[in-house]
């Protein structure tokens, strides 16, 4: 009984921290209206020099995709575009007005590859693939239970825990290969269980394992894919419950474990891929990660059972030298604003700082975009559970 209740606290705080808390009791339609616009201030930027042949890398815009509540159909998906400064929310159901239920059940992860856009629908058991300049479905790709997606060499790869969404007994993973052509699964291979970030680098895959579904036996290792053969030919053996997962520029990767909520706490881990070994252990909690020419900027909002408490930080780390550098990436009092940071990325262009709220969890969120210096440019509201950032630029 015991095992048992432990598994019903953990199964409450995991899907707490993956934004699939189910409060249908909160819920207030009137909140917003999913159509509107807002309007940015301090944008647009100066445009790129038209007599340059080699325009530098510039963002025009950026997908932002709201996970919202398990079970209540909410996942939406919102647009910035940078050269008017409109911010536009909903814009999956507008630009596909007959999709039946919208985008779907808890949006997990976005990319941009060429000219489509692959958002991650995860208790939809789907990928949904739109024309990047028009939002409209090329094709809803259906895959159990799938979580991240990266690209490499015309491929796109997916993970997917496979089994029912929180079941124990779930069988182990697999990585999907998709053809981003044909729109094709075109091989898998198994895995760890409940597979989360992954990232491709030199021919290689790896992916965090989680074990999240059976605690406290979680999974502890990297699976190291070999893309030529598409066979799993490695675990690199890192710590408990494993989540996030980035390669800085040098090659490194900075994977985080979530530790086991009692008394293994979170923590960052580097990965020499030279090596297929752990490196260094950096002393820090990290829920989410971003890295921008050598520096890793990171939040955490640490749950423990023992005090029954969040402990939120912001970091950043020289990546160079994996040191932590002294102080928070948000340099004003924005930092007392947000309630519940959730979603982080840095504009690849200008280094600017995107950080989301999710609030509440049931009502919309908040997008903050900071200086380089941590100092707030301007905030809006977006859809229930901001979290996932895609980049549209100039050289795709």
């Amino acid at each position: 009984m015991k095992k048992y209740l432990r598994f019903l606290r953990f199964y409450v705080i995991f899907l707490f921290g993956t934004g699939w808390l189910f409060l249908a009791g909160c819920r207030n339609d009137d909140m917003t209206d999913f159509t509107e616009d807002d309007e940015v201030p301090e944008v647009p930027v100066d445009p790129e020099d038209p007599e340059d042949p080699v325009a530098e890398l510039k963002v025009e815009g950026f997908f932002l995709l709201n996970e919202g509540n398990m079970f209540q159909n909410k996942a939406s998906l919102d647009y910035f575009d940078d050269a008017t400064g409109t911010y536009s929310r909903n814009i999956f159901s507008r630009a596909n007005p007959d999709a039946v239920g919208g985008l779907g059940d808890v949006g997990n992860d976005i990319g941009i590859y060429g000219s489509k856009l692959y958002v991650v629908v995860n208790a939809s058991n789907k990928v949904e693939v739109l024309d990047v300049e028009t939002g409209k479905r090329l094709k809803q790709i259906d895959v159990d239970n799938c979580r991240y997606i990266t690209f490499y060499e015309g491929k796109a790869y997916l993970s997917t825990y496979l089994g029912s969404i929180g079941d124990p007994n779930a069988p182990n993973g697999i990585v999907a290969e998709i053809d981003t052509t044909s729109l094709n699964i075109t091989r898998t291979v198994e895995v760890g269980r409940q597979p989360e970030e992954l990232a491709a680098y030199e021919g290689k895959i790896y992916v965090a394992n989680s074990g999240g579904y059976s605690p406290p036996d979680y999974e502890t290792t990297i699976s190291v894919i070999d893309i030529a053969s598409f066979t799993e030919t490695k675990r690199i053996e890192v710590a408990k419950n494993l989540h996030r997962l980035k390669i800085d520029e040098e090659g490194d990767i900075y994977v985080s474990s979530r530790g086991d909520y009692y008394d293994i706490p979170s923590r960052l881990f580097v990965v020499d891929t030279g090596k297929d070994e752990v490196k260094d252990t950096l002393d820090i909690a990290v829920s989410d990660l971003a890295i921008h020419e050598g520096i890793a900027y990171t939040y955490s909002m640490e749950f423990s059972y023992v005090t029954g408490a969040n402990t939120i930080s912001y970091n950043k780390i020289d990546t160079r030298t994996e040191n932590i550098l002294e102080g928070s990436f948000i340099t004003d009092n924005t930092v007392e604003k947000i309630k519940t940071p959730y979603g982080l990325a840095i504009r690849p262009d200008n280094g600017e700082i995107l950080l989301t709220d999710a609030g509440d969890y049931v009502t919309p969120g908040v997008l903050y975009c900071f200086y380089p210096d941590g100092t707030l440019k301007w905030s809006v509201k977006t859809g229930d559970i901001p979290a996932h950032f895609a980049f549209k630029t100039n050289q795709q």
